[in-house]
């Protein structure tokens, strides 16, 4: 009974190296903590446009010159934010904005590692 237990140890553990592998032989695979960083750095960049998005609704939704102007500066914070953001992920080659063949070349490369990671289970 012990024996067939570590039979499959061995050969889940096999199965996970083969995956692991071949997502690093893989010219589409981006490396783990590239991968990690650049998934925190997307969440912040949508987080810092919906932050942009909701002040200016708020600004249209405030009667009081005071809560607009600081609604505005706030605003500006936001704006600044978004731009050092996306201006690290270009410079990182985690986004390009303008080139729309490379962004998709890009989008589909991680695509295809977070269907290899699930596929193989080889996420966290």
């Amino acid at each position: 009974m012990a024996k067939k237990a570590d039979t499959k140890i061995k050969k889940s553990t096999a199965k996970k190296s083969d995956a692991k592998k071949k997502i690093k032989e893989d010219n589409l695979a981006i490396p783990g903590s590239l991968l990690d960083d650049m998934a925190i750095a997307t969440d912040f960049l949508v987080t810092s446009k919906a932050a942009v998005r909701n002040l200016a609704v708020a600004i249209t939704e405030t009667a009081t010159p005071e809560v607009k102007n600081l609604l505005r500066r706030e605003l500006d914070l936001a704006i600044d934010t978004h731009d050092k953001i996306a201006q690290y992920m270009i410079k990182n080659d985690m986004y390009h904005a303008y080139n729309i063949e490379e962004q998709v070349e890009h989008d589909l490369k991680k695509a295809d590692v977070a269907l290899e990671l699930i596929k193989n289970k080889n996420f966290v």
